[in-house]
């Protein structure tokens, strides 16, 4: 066990053990240290910055003093209930300025407990602070920001000491925010502390990244909102010769080119890329999975979300929120496709509600975020929903109980220009359904030719749960109300 210590063991030190963070996560990797050792902590500061296999958590400390020990470095994975951080009692002359009161908030106790680690204390003056922090809010123009001690927010760096601590996770299948009405707020920048110009990196998967294969970040231009570097310009930095602009990806080279000095370019699987790579290989392994899909015409379902939104212009609604209200439909009338396998009590559970999985790309990966009964939502809390979840997937500030427990995925692969996929079920589910990109193409209607806007729709199922019909029954439903939004008005 690794750990960074100042002096002898002090009388009355308490250590602070890794805390279970839920969902059955037995162990978390410590992206960046929020302390040093001879610092002083008061109750429920944030101490170390770590990632889970579903997030990246701020962790608060129960305990107040001066840090003897901090137990692990970046980048060390940590199992569940091993020493994190050691905390002695603080000399009565060096309580930090300001908060002369923290010795009685920490006899009061923490108030920010996480999922299976309680401070022992009782008392009724308490703290919160939200733990999962990745994106900060956006300030408007001219405005300040509000004081928030440690709240991460776009880093700035000095050109020459790119800071960058934590790891990252690719995606597979596709992303629900284009179809969203939602949006990732901007980062804003400033200026580093040398009076360069900042960095701005959200992301400390990204930060790591950058550090793991020596691209600094001074150099390159960000291409995500207000100029936030992300994921891509990094791996394009990682591919570009010197002589050509750092963030913008060599064009000319060969499709699966390696990186330009001829080495093999090792990417670990560890955090979220472990998560889903074992995810998707039990899915294969375990779901004998099916796939069907259907062209249908999407015209009349665009012109009733335009005549919505025309009626209601302050509360949009997406073709992603239409489409999750046509599966609620479906699911309703085929509920069998709502459930999962249970392999080890040998029986097939129904879900009574629905709890809808919205497939999402992420700079850390395919995330997929839940709506827990999605059957209660209208159509315009469906389209608030999906927006405020799929930008809190992306900013990182969903908990890890806001990604697991889905009963049935819809995967618009579309956004990404392609009409028709197969993709792997999100297990231990047992369907998905996909939508490809709503295109103009030759359609017949009424016995005439005619140019339509048309789309694929595809659901892979697990043919344990259900046969042929069912699939088939439920695709053909959903087609038709794209087709016929009216017939929607049937089943809400």
């Amino acid at each position: 066990m690794s750990a960074r210590t100042a002096g002898q063991a002090v009388a009355g030190t308490r250590v602070f053990l890794l805390p279970d963070l839920g969902e059955g996560l037995s162990e978390a990797e410590i992206v960046e240290w929020k302390v040093a050792v001879g610092d002083l902590v008061t109750v429920d500061q944030s101490v170390v910055e770590v990632e889970t296999a579903k997030a990246v958590v701020d962790v608060p400390c129960p305990y107040a003093g001066r840090v003897v020990a901090l137990h692990g470095a970046a980048g060390e994975t940590r199992p569940v209930g091993q020493p994190l951080i050691t905390i002695a009692p603080a000399d009565g002359g060096d309580e930090p300025a300001g908060h002369a009161t923290y010795r009685e908030e920490e006899r009061a106790g923490s108030g920010n407990v996480l999922i299976g680690y309680g401070t022992g204390h009782g008392g009724t003056r308490r703290r919160r602070r939200p733990r999962l922090t990745l994106a900060p809010e956006p300030v408007a123009e001219g405005a300040a920001a509000p004081a928030a001690p440690r709240a991460p927010e776009p880093v700035a760096v000095p050109s020459s000491e790119p800071r960058v601590p934590a790891g990252a996770g690719v995606g597979a299948a596709a992303s629900a925010g284009a179809a969203t009405d939602g949006a990732v707020p901007p980062a804003r920048g400033g200026t580093s502390p040398t009076g360069g110009t900042a960095v701005l990196v959200i992301s400390p998967i990204v930060r790591r990244l950058a550090r793991d294969h020596g691209v600094d970040l001074g150099g390159l231009r960000g291409t995500g909102p207000g100029g936030v570097i992300r994921r891509s310009d990094v791996e394009a930095a990682m591919v570009t010769p010197p002589d050509r602009p750092a963030a913008i990806p060599d064009r000319t080279a060969p499709a699966g080119s390696g990186p330009a000095d001829g080495q093999d370019l090792v990417i670990p699987l560890t955090g979220i890329r472990r998560v889903i790579a074992d995810k998707l290989s039990r899915s294969r392994r375990e779901i004998p999975e099916v796939t069907i899909w259907v062209d249908a015409d999407a015209t009349a379902l665009l012109a009733t979300r335009a005549a919505i939104n025309a009626a209601t212009p302050d509360a949009p609604v997406s073709v992603l929120a239409l489409l999750a209200r046509i599966c609620l439909s479906g699911l309703r009338r085929f509920p069998q496709l709502n459930a999962h396998v249970d392999t080890e009590g040998q029986r097939i559970v129904q879900s009574a509600g629905v709890h809808l999985g919205i497939a999402a790309q992420t700079d850390r990966g395919l995330l997929v975020p839940v709506l827990r009964d999605a059957q209660r939502l209208t159509t315009r809390e469906l389209a608030a929903a999906l927006a405020e979840t799929t930008a809190a997937a992306r900013a990182g500030t969903l908990p890890p109980a806001r990604l697991t427990g889905g009963t049935f995925t819809l995967n618009n692969y579309g956004v990404f220009g392609v009409d028709g996929s197969t993709p792997i079920i999100n297990h231990p589910e047992a369907a998905l359904l996909g939508v490809g990109r709503i295109v103009d193409k030759p359609w017949v209607v009424d016995g005439q030719l005619a140019v339509r806007k048309v789309t694929q729709l595809s659901l892979t199922f697990d043919h344990r749960v259900c046969d042929g019909g069912v699939a088939g029954g439920f695709l053909r439903h959903v087609a038709d109300c794209v087709e016929q939004p009216a017939l929607l008005v049937a089943n809400v």
